[in-house]
């Protein structure tokens, strides 16, 4: 199959954050992939296949090699080019290493409290909401004066956190518009939630099966 030669294969979730921000970032490197849209239900054997660790997204690049982490595929897709120049220069890459390491981890744990307290068996979720705020405090402080976290241009360091903030606001959309008390931070979401890039990211795929014909991202 020539076609499959010739693209990466991307396996994606829709509302997954992680796999939103590979989509970010493959589509504004301008990068065309096969899309198969994967159900976290009930797993494709193919896709089990490619990653036995079953989590999106997972990036099969033409030559075979497999990438099975969200940031290995937004620097892949950096790598092969950068129309907007999300590429962050050396004075400033350790710190967008760190801020991203802080809400995969620190953020991403009160998050999922938050969201998902029945899941993990939580009485009090305002307590994991509160310490997520906090986190986000150091985010509105950065986009003082400016549209993005490095200035005003997008960078990797807002694709890779801005799925995860869309997510902090789904838990409760009301308490964040009202009274998350930071307003860099409500108006950089709502610039990302209103933007032609998300809506172009967001199309709804039907779950893929083996036979299915090719679609292309």
């Amino acid at each position: 199959n020539k076609m499959i030669n010739k693209y990466p294969t991307l396996y994606s979730f829709r509302r997954c954050p992680y796999a939103m921000r590979a989509r970010l970032s493959i589509r504004l490197c301008k990068i065309q992939c096969i899309i198969r849209e994967i159900s976290l239900k009930a797993k494709n054997s193919e896709f089990l296949r490619v990653s036995p660790k079953a989590t999106v997204p997972v990036l099969v690049l033409p030559n075979g090699e497999v990438l099975e982490e969200s940031l290995d595929i937004i620097y892949w897709s950096l790598e092969q080019n950068d129309p907007y120049k999300l590429k962050i220069n050396n004075q400033l890459a350790n710190k967008t290493d760190k801020l991203i390491e802080l809400i995969d981890t620190e953020f991403k744990f009160h998050l999922d409290r938050y969201k998902y307290s029945s899941r993990y068996n939580i009485k009090n979720s305002e307590v994991h909401r509160d310490k997520a705020r906090d986190i986000l405090v150091q985010i509105n402080t950065m986009l003082e004066g400016n549209n993005y976290l490095w200035g005003n241009n997008i960078s990797l360091l807002d694709i890779s956190i801005l799925p995860f903030v869309r997510q902090f606001r789904i838990a409760d959309k009301e308490w964040f518009d009202d009274n998350l008390g930071l307003e860099n931070v409500n108006n950089w979401l709502n610039t990302f939630l209103n933007s032609d890039l998300l809506a172009s990211i967001m199309t709804k795929y039907k779950v893929w099966e083996k036979d299915d014909p090719i679609t292309l991202f």
